[in-house]
């Protein structure tokens, strides 16, 4: 807690506090806010197959700058090291300590891995009896697996894991597939410095739309580059230690998986010619099953490249795609095929139809079903009984259908609903792997019903329940639901009839931990002892608060005021709302209100929520619905609605005496970043503003970006209207601009921060940009995350709290 008269010092620091400063090197945030981020991460947890036993692994703390800087080469969309073949450092979760802690009884059992050891991608075996994990050395990764008596040894080097993680299980659990780096690779090409000729690029009459992706090939140097990382070699590497056995061609194998009657092999394959306009998910590819001795069998789809796609979101390829294989059965694949040509805009009956297509893949494919919307995903359960769900985005439309794998040909729809409804949400089957390892659905001990398990998200809170749901008519029963002031998820069913479950339970004061608990008496038995890794924020208080828009809509927002902070005695105070708007289809879901008064709530990372460290309020997530009733296009009044949410949520926190209406700020990031450019180009509402890693011209994102389906052509009033550059001239508020030096997300380049600030520059306004060297979209460095919360810290404290009365007409000065 902060002592009260430190806070009061926090809130009275004199209007002389120096500007942020110009020199370069990176600064460290005021305290308490660098001995919180030094704090070490709560472990994550990964219940095994059998719900036996937990493997509770330690999460390394932040990245040094170092090592997010070290080289990475930016291919078809993917970052990668060339050290060791696997993804670029800031994307992976990298995981330092492993301990097996039996369920039941409580006891850990560490694994004794060598000191230093860092790893990702951990995945239990089918039968549950070891643990398969990425181990980076200098020079390579390398697959361990570790047993549950705490040994662990590795099992083969030279992993390829530039695509994704390069394993699966067999379902015996007695060996791995691995994609390695073939053997014969030898060194990587080395572009010359002198050009052999122009770049050229072509296109004839063809309509080749594209979004703003990032990281894409740019020339044959870079096709060279890729073909030698990417490419890898299929291996069955046996548990008895006996010789890895090569498993067809080398390729450029995006995906694989291995059947789950163990023996066939599905694998996608990219192919030439490449885009260096497109990812590589949409080169040329193909989908073609083999024996797991590498023998082909049957090949799915050719592809070409998929350079032909419309923008909308609900677009897709022609021809197979999502292909995999049928969880509960031996060998059987399933695979969606566009009937709209991959036009979602098309006039057809049905948009999707599900093939599946049983081993030896000699007989023609079955219809599974044809679907109204685009195929989202199915569940597998049994032979009788699968549940598909379809979605169509223009309108948030989700429908659910039950089909029967042994009666294919038709789906009974269960249910039709707006899938951004969290109120009517009906939760989703539990699902859990079977002996092969495959997710199927846990079926009542009678077979007539599902367990299901949701949020139960209510005005009041989200109070996570398990229900009984019945297969004749989708009726539910309630069996368990969390009680105030927990938030309780289930995680698995400990019995098969679901008297005994395990769940994660969290409150506002409780750091989130594992039980086991019994339906019928309610009795609950902690099964982790994770302690709260920010204790300072333990006097911190949060409270849903709601309000209404100017047209009646409701709206909310999680209101946070410092530890100590007493509203009649120390008066209203500086505020910071930090937001990211979101579209809608339908006012009442937009309108939907979630206490989030039972979360359990500690800042890491980059957080906004640091500044109440320093004596500042901050609304968190007031909502900023833009909505689109009745088939409308939610953006044609994007910066009206804005506006009004905006104003309504200030009136909100002013009205509840807790902030000063002429000391607040407004923020984000990403698309928060580029809405808070919006409301200090149309708005006289805050003094200030903090905008990451934004993007800020719409042009610049030509053929769609967020929800907007629409292209610039199509659009141009609109993409003009919504981007605050436009409106840079009307920006005299300070703006303080914040992006990554290597952003790695569509259409928010750092030239959009560049040409913002030269915009606001060049039209007279306060405003300081600040570039992250080699930082992602979202941050990872410490000293980058350390210097961005400082740099906010300074800009609130220079312009907000320290703000000067307001002049006569209510405006403050400008200073």
């Amino acid at each position: 807690m902060i002592p009260t008269s430190l806070l009061a010092a926090l809130l009275s620091a004199t209007a002389t506090a120096p500007p942020p400063a110009l020199e370069s090197g990176y600064h460290t945030p005021p305290a308490p806010i660098a001995r919180i981020l030094a704090a070490p991460p709560t472990p994550m947890v990964r219940v095994s197959p059998d719900h036996q036993t937990m493997a509770l692994l330690g999460r390394e703390n932040l990245p040094s700058i170092a090592n997010v800087s070290k080289p990475i080469l930016r291919l078809g969309g993917y970052r990668i090291d060339p050290a060791t073949n696997g993804p670029a450092e800031v994307r992976v979760q990298w995981l330092d300590s492993l301990s097996f802690q039996d369920v039941a009884s409580g006891k850990v059992t560490p694994v004794r891995l060598p000191a230093g050891t860092r790893f990702f991608a951990p995945d239990w075996s089918p039968d549950g009896k070891r643990l398969a994990l990425i181990v980076q050395q200098p020079d390579g990764l390398v697959l361990w697996v570790a047993e549950r008596d705490g040994t662990a040894r590795p099992l083969v080097t030279g992993l390829n894991a530039a695509f994704d993680a390069p394993y699966d299980w067999t379902p015996d659990s007695r060996a791995l597939i691995v994609r390695r780096v073939r053997a014969d690779r030898g060194a990587p090409p080395v572009a010359s410095g002198t050009p052999t000729g122009p770049i050229v690029e072509e296109s004839i009459g063809r309509v080749t739309a594209a979004r703003t992706y990032q990281d894409l090939l740019q020339n044959a140097a870079d096709e060279a580059l890729f073909d030698h990382y990417f490419t890898g070699q299929l291996e069955r590497v046996p548990l008895d230690g006996s010789a890895p056995r090569a498993i067809g061609a080398p390729g450029l194998i995006t995906r694989f998986s291995v059947s789950p009657d163990g023996r066939y092999l599905l694998t996608e394959t990219l192919k030439r010619p490449y885009s260096y306009l497109l990812p590589a998910p949409l080169f040329p590819t193909v989908i073609s099953v083999s024996t797991l001795d590498g023998q082909p069998v049957k090949t799915i789809a050719d592809r070409p490249l998929a350079d032909d796609l419309p923008v909308d979101f609900d677009a897709t390829v022609k021809g197979p795609r999502e292909v995999e294989w049928r969880s509960d059965a031996p060998a059987t694949l399933l695979w969606a095929e566009a009937q709209d040509g991959g036009d979602p805009k098309a006039n057809v009956p049905f948009h999707d139809r599900l093939w599946m297509q049983a081993a030896p893949f000699d007989a023609e494919p079955v219809k599974l079903a044809d679907l109204q919307n685009r195929f989202a995903m199915i569940l597998w359960g049994r032979g009788d009984h699968a549940l598909v769900i379809d979605r169509k985005w223009k309108t948030r439309t989700e429908r659910r259908s039950a089909v029967d794998p042994s009666k294919p040909g038709t789906a009974r729809l269960i249910a039709e609903r707006n899938y951004q409804d969290q109120y009517g949400d009906p939760g989703k089957p539990l699902l859990e792997d079977n002996a092969a390892g495959k997710p199927v659905m846990r079926y009542t001990p009678d077979g007539r019903a599902l367990f299901v398990s949701g949020e139960g998200a209510t005005r009041e809170g989200a109070f996570p329940f398990l229900d009984r749901q019945e297969l004749a008519d989708g009726k539910a029963t309630r069996l368990w639901v969390a009680k105030a002031p927990y938030y309780e998820s289930v995680v698995a069913l400990l019995d098969e009839g679901g008297s005994r479950i395990l769940t994660r339970r969290e409150s506002a004061k409780e750091t989130p931990n594992y039980f086991i608990r019994t339906v019928k008496t309610g009795k609950a038995k902690a099964v982790t002892a994770f302690t709260d890794p920010a204790p300072i924020f333990a006097g911190v208080t949060q409270k849903t608060i709601t309000y209404a828009r100017a047209d009646g809509l409701p709206l909310s927002g999680t209101l946070y005021l410092p530890a100590g902070y007493e509203p009649k005695r120390d008066g209203p105070l500086p505020t910071l709302l930090w937001a990211y708007p979101a579209e809608y289809t339908d006012p009442k879901v937009a309108g939907q209100t979630v206490d989030q008064g039972n979360r359990f709530t500690r800042p890491r990372g980059g957080s906004h929520l640091f500044m109440l460290t320093q004596g500042y309020a901050v609304l968190d997530g007031p909502a900023m619905p833009i909505v689109g009733p009745n088939g409308t296009e939610p953006n044609d009044t994007y910066v009206e609605q804005l506006k009004a949410d905006a104003e309504a949520a200030v009136d909100a926190v002013v009205k509840l005496g807790v902030a000063d209406r002429h000391r607040l700020a407004v923020g984000g990031h990403s698309y928060g970043a580029f809405m808070t450019a919006n409301l200090l180009a149309h708005t006289d509402l805050f003094r200030a503003g903090i905008a990451r890693s934004g993007a800020y011209n719409r042009t610049l994102t030509p053929f769609g970006f967020q929800s907007e389906q629409r292209t610039y052509w199509q659009a141009t009033d609109i993409y003009t209207k919504m981007s605050p550059f436009t409106f840079a001239h009307q920006i005299n508020e300070p703006l303080l601009l914040i992006h990554g030096g290597a952003d790695d997300n569509q259409g928010t380049f750092p030239v959009q921060s560049e040409r913002f600030y030269a915009a606001l520059k060049g039209n007279g306004a306060t405003v300081r940009y600040v570039v992250l060297p080699n930082e992602p979209h979202g941050y990872r460095a410490m000293e980058s995350i350390g210097h961005t919360l400082w740099e906010m810290a300074h800009w609130l404290d220079r312009y907000v709290k320290n703000a000067p009365a307001p002049v006569a007409g209510g405006r403050p000065e400008e200073r």
